[in-house]
């Protein structure tokens, strides 16, 4: 049985009583990474190689957090690229993507996808004169349906980049079947992970992508980027770099010196991730931990959903696959008003944006968003019922 109380023993911050609804935008952090990132930073270090004591803990620590990502997302280590942010990782990939673009050329992006994995292809299209395409979801139901990238495809599609879960209204589209219509147009499908990966078991393969990019630090663990390919498909794209740095796949896409110290702390967050499932290597304990942790932040959303439905709240989370991520707004109340309330009582659940520009506009929230609030592996029925308390109490209901 899924065992809260005993992960939440090794999460240091929660010890202060906090209600922590911020999960989508960085998760708490557990002991045992930070101890990670301590022993990593503290040993004996030095850039890469096997010659010195130094040099091979710096490699082992590269080699043992490119071999838990695999494991994480189903890919391999030869396909796992290390960089500052997932934002940062897109840009670089759609740099060197769009090496190989020409007047003519199109693209599609989604209005419901974070601005990380809308505004980099776009600047990219700009660059070398495509045409970007948008495929729009229903903003009352919160579903985009596969139909609705599928039909802007045509044989000069190179690529779509949509998201797995959405951050801001957690929908969850059917990634492999909009992988399907991108494949029959001969393009290539990146994939913003950074949501669904905190969630749900993740299988590139299964999904379909193309490219697939994640965040640590929404899982557990440090701040830093990821993205997955396969080698073969790495080895076909030539990003900027300079001059000396290697050209070997993953490497050439990774900037300067590695930080080992994320990177230990990423296999930490992976390992502890593992720990909460049963079987026999460490990808079969992971599907079994994200299976347990999604049945049990469903159950944790059901529990607020039924709360919500008594209290003057508009829920924009509605689609039928979705994250537990609920986003909010008040008739007649500012959310950035109710997230100050909520934080004078501990309960720390922002309004915003959250980077999420297009939907938020789709959704006719403008810039300013709404109040979400986040459920993570942590979260307890404690935490729920202080918040829908809280709420009922803001909004006189």
């Amino acid at each position: 049985m899924y065992d809260v109380q005993a992960l939440r023993s090794h999460f240091p911050s929660l010890a202060g009583g906090t209600a922590y609804f911020d999960g989508p935008g960085g998760t708490q952090t557990p002991d045992v990474v930070g101890e990670a990132m301590r022993h990593a930073i503290t040993q004996p270090l030095s850039n890469r190689g096997r010659l010195t004591p130094a040099e091979r803990n710096a490699d082992d620590i590269v080699l043992g957090a490119r071999a838990a990502m695999a494991d994480l997302l189903g890919g391999v280590p030869e396909g796992v690229v290390f960089g500052r942010s997932m934002t940062q990782l897109t840009f670089d990939i759609s740099r060197a993507l769009a090496k190989d673009w020409e007047p003519g050329d199109e693209i599609v992006v989604s209005k419901l996808d974070h601005d990380a994995n809308v505004r980099p292809w776009v600047i990219a299209a700009e660059s070398v004169g495509v045409t970007v395409r948008w495929a729009e979801f229903d903003p009352e139901s919160g579903e985009l349906d596969p139909s609705a990238v599928i039909d802007l495809l045509t044989d000069d599609t190179r690529l779509v980049a949509v998201t797995a879960a959405s951050n801001l209204i957690g929908t969850r589209p059917d990634i492999p079947a909009i992988a399907a219509g991108v494949r029959e147009a001969g393009a290539l499908l990146y994939v913003d992970g950074v949501h669904h990966t905190a969630h749900v078991a993740t299988d590139v393969g299964e999904l379909g992508a193309d490219f697939y990019a994640c965040s640590p630090y929404k899982f557990l663990g440090p701040h830093c980027g990821v993205l997955v390919a396969s080698p073969d498909l790495l080895e076909g794209l030539d990003p900027d770099k300079l001059v000396p740095a290697t050209n070997q796949v993953p490497e050439r896409f990774e900037l300067g010196t590695l930080p080992y110290e994320l990177m230990a702390g990423t296999t930490a967050a992976v390992d502890f991730l593992a720990s909460l499932g049963d079987g026999g290597d460490r990808r079969s304990r992971l599907r079994a931990a994200f299976t347990s942790i999604e049945a049990y932040e469903d159950g944790l959303r059901d529990r607020l959903e039924d709360g919500l439905s008594r209290l003057p709240v508009v829920v924009h989370s509605r689609a039928g696959r979705r994250t537990p991520t609920v986003l909010l707004t008040f008739p007649g109340v500012d959310a950035a008003d109710v997230s100050v309330a909520l934080a004078e009582s501990d309960i720390n659940a922002p309004a915003s944006n959250f980077y999420a520009w297009e939907p938020s506009h789709h959704l006719g929230l403008g810039a300013d968003g709404g109040l979400r609030v986040g459920l993570a592996p942590y979260s307890t029925e404690d935490d729920v019922d202080r918040l829908l308390t809280a709420l009922g109490s803001l909004l006189g209901s």
